[in-house]
């Protein structure tokens, strides 16, 4: 009697896929204004500013007033990104399944997370406006919601939601207008601690959709890790640590695209007639205006 493994028993590999936990893709590019473009930069709109106040007219056939109109323009730049990875013909031949696919999926979802990147930065950034883009402006202090609103070193919640739409309302941003507010676990936890946002007490309809919370107050809730962001914590971290939560109008944030994600996939000669996954995009975004954005600082533990 032989007590070892039957020569005829064979290794079975599996034929299932399954992508690590990760962000899939984009979250952000739906929740801003989008449009596309060509050239080293865009001046992508011409803005018109608040005019002189109207002459009182004191005198019959006197002189018309000429008024001055102040007129401006924000300026978009495109950076690029691609990524690349390369699958022998051997792999193929020893896998069950065709990585072509997935591996195409997954090249696909970092592409969209750097979209996210993109316009997490270009909502903090300096902002180029003026002609050839000459005049910087940097992200107003005043548009700072503090951390300690509605209590001390305090996390998300509906005081700070309140001024972040009070500094809306004071900049003349019309609030029926779509509005989203990014935030990470941390905040949603604190929102759901909080009896205000997620009580019928205090509210005339369900805020809980299937145990998430998804908006209040007229905010659309974005949950998004803003720490897995290449460049994340560089524009949503204050200089204490506190987490920089963004809550705009989808006016006030503009993504571009030169070229928008595409990927191909084709045989390297030069490396064995390997299959190359390529994956290009080059985009950019920008604040449309100052008084559309504002950030909430909410202490993260």
């Amino acid at each position: 009697m032989t007590y070892g493994i039957p020569e005829h028993y064979a290794p079975t590999f599996t034929t299932m896929v399954e992508h690590l936990l990760q962000q899939k893709g984009s979250k952000l590019r739906g929740a801003v204004a989008q449009g596309g473009y060509s050239g080293e930069g865009a001046r992508y709109i011409e803005q018109v500013g608040k005019v002189d106040r109207a002459a009182k007219n004191m005198a019959r056939l006197s002189d018309t007033p000429i008024m001055d109109v102040p007129a401006t323009n924000r300026w978009i730049y495109p950076n690029t990104f691609d990524w690349a990875t390369l699958i022998d013909s051997k792999d193929r031949l020893f896998m069950l399944i065709d990585p072509t696919g997935p591996y195409a999926e997954a090249a696909a979802f970092e592409m969209g997370r750097q979209i996210d990147n993109e316009i997490v930065r270009g909502m903090f950034d300096v902002a180029r406006t003026g002609k050839n883009a000459g005049t910087a402006v940097a992200f107003p202090s005043t548009n700072i919601v503090d951390k300690d609103v509605g209590g001390a070193g305090s996390g998300m919640n509906v005081a700070k939601l309140r001024a972040a739409k009070k500094i809306l309302l004071k900049n003349q941003v019309d609030i029926n207008e779509q509005m989203f507010c990014a935030i990470t676990a941390e905040q949603w936890d604190n929102l759901m601690a909080d009896a205000q946002t997620v009580s019928l007490d205090y509210n005339t309809r369900p805020v809980l959709v299937d145990g998430n919370i998804t908006s209040f107050m007229g905010v659309n809730f974005i949950p998004i890790e803003l720490s897995g962001l290449d460049d994340g914590d560089t524009w949503t971290l204050d200089s204490e640590g506190n987490r920089l939560c963004p809550l705009w109008v989808k006016s006030g944030v503009h993504f571009g695209t030169w070229r928008d994600i595409s990927t191909k996939i084709e045989p390297r000669p030069d490396k064995r007639y390997a299959t190359q996954i390529y994956t290009e995009g080059v985009f950019g975004a920008t604040r449309t205006q100052e008084g559309k954005v504002v950030a909430i600082a909410c202490v993260e533990p």
